[in-house]
């Protein structure tokens, strides 16, 4: 078994029966699991091991599915690359020597090189769809609240949801119909108003006759031109297949990527406070006050990109800056929100490449954590929105994966499985 997508590799039994009967399944390692450590990827959290689990666990046990390990990714879920983990980088199967994304890269890693047959991840900002599209595979991004966080621990509570990865989109939908609905130990979560009987794989029908899709020319500019060619191909092909495309505009997303870090950050900042090395978490042992413990407990479990955040978010919400910064943040979340419920008044659903970039390098964007955060911007604008997304595979460029995502109104998923199988 390929050991750098796996944190913990450990067998974890379900249900002698039920839909995943005889599924394998790798799951995220910042999702609950009882019995079997957790670690977020991060030395902070090197040795914990919840006393229960994640309800997304729960059903997949219901469901007859069986986990065969905690897969790798960015500490904290930070990074889009999973090079940020405590535990080292994982390579990419679908094209070696460069990143698998982040920051779900083993789970998707790990159903690209077939060693699971679905994955579970978390998309604060696209860590879902990010992997989905580097290595190949299908990856979805429920509405905010489709799927509990109970669980899952929290990066950014407002942004992130919980979503399946499979090697063809009726695989994914499978895994979302097994996780899908609401739960009494979260509250931000609602029971999905379903068309009649059907589950989310009975929609994988590939039937887009008649579907009109918006292309946001906003999340085209910029991108690499063999990603963009990919991407038209993909949209030549669903046209043949019956939908047919306009152009739309997105003006907010210009400050959807910096709206968006401002506000991760700053839930980063405030859901890590916890981590103090007295209840849970690596203790440094340090002589001196609690403080100096406090400080060097930090300074020896969290990476550098973790510190980078919580620093950036403690000081967007700090008095004299919270105005400034955090509340004007949330301003345009609210533009960004409008802005794609005027072009989803317009079209069935919204379509763009799911990364502007082809796998980078391993070690290449770690020097310049500005290009990383650059290449989520066609990826979190959806997170500030609450809304739906989808990754598929569109195809390559230059020999390297190339996904194209689609975006679909609030509670949509069925309309994005029936796009996304169109291009199987």
């Amino acid at each position: 078994m390929a050991d750098d997508i796996f944190i913990t590799e450990e067998t974890i039994e379900g249900a002698d029966d039920g839909p995943l009967a005889g599924t394998t399944v790798a799951v995220k390692d910042n999702i609950s699991t009882e019995g079997v450590r957790t670690t977020c990827g991060s030395r902070m959290l090197e040795e914990y091991v919840p006393p229960y689990d994640a309800t997304v666990v729960t059903r997949l046990k219901e469901a007859g599915a069986t986990i065969v390990g905690k897969s790798n990714m960015d500490e904290f879920g930070m990074g889009t690359t999973t090079e940020t983990s405590y535990f080292g980088s994982t390579d990419n199967p679908a094209a070696p020597g460069h990143v698998p994304g982040g920051s779900s890269g083993g789970s998707a890693a790990a159903v690209a090189a077939g060693e699971a047959d679905v994955a579970l991840g978390s998309d604060t900002g696209g860590s879902i769809r990010c992997p989905a599209a580097f290595c190949g595979v299908v990856g979805i991004k429920p509405t905010y609240g489709l799927v509990s966080r109970y669980g899952l621990v929290a990066y950014g509570n407002s942004l992130e949801q919980i979503g399946p990865f499979g090697e063809t989109v009726e695989d994914a939908a499978q895994l979302l119909d097994v996780i899908a609905g609401s739960d009494e130990r979260d509250a931000t979560t609602r029971e999905a108003p379903t068309d009649g009987d059907s589950s989310y794989a009975d929609a994988a029908t590939g039937d887009v006759d008649g579907l009109t899709i918006g292309v946001p020319t906003e999340l085209l500019e910029g991108a690499d031109e063999g990603v963009v060619e990919t991407f038209w191909d993909a949209i030549a092909d669903l046209e043949a297949q019956g939908a047919t495309y306009h152009d739309v505009s997105l003006p907010s997303v210009e400050h959807a990527v910096e709206a968006y870090y401002v506000i991760a950050m700053s839930e980063a900042s405030s859901n890590l406070a916890r981590f103090d090395g007295v209840r849970y978490g690596h203790d440094a042992d340090a002589d001196g006050n609690w403080n100096d413990a406090f400080a060097q407990t930090r300074e020896d479990g969290f990476g550098d990109e973790v510190k980078r955040r919580i620093l950036l978010g403690t000081y967007a919400l700090s008095a004299g800056y919270h105005d400034k910064y955090y509340k004007k943040a949330q301003d345009a979340r609210a533009w960004v929100k409008q802005d794609f419920d005027e072009a989803l008044a317009e079209a069935d659903v919204l379509a763009s490449p799911t990364m502007p970039v082809p796998p980078f390098e391993l070690g290449e964007s770690l020097d310049d954590p500005l290009q990383m955060y650059l290449a989520d911007a066609n990826t979190v604008p959806v997170n500030l929105a609450d809304l739906p997304a989808i990754s598929v595979p569109a195809g390559e460029t230059d020999g390297l994966p190339v996904g194209l995502q689609f975006i679909g109104p609030a509670f949509g998923e069925a309309r994005l499985i029936r796009a996304g199988s169109a291009l199987e």
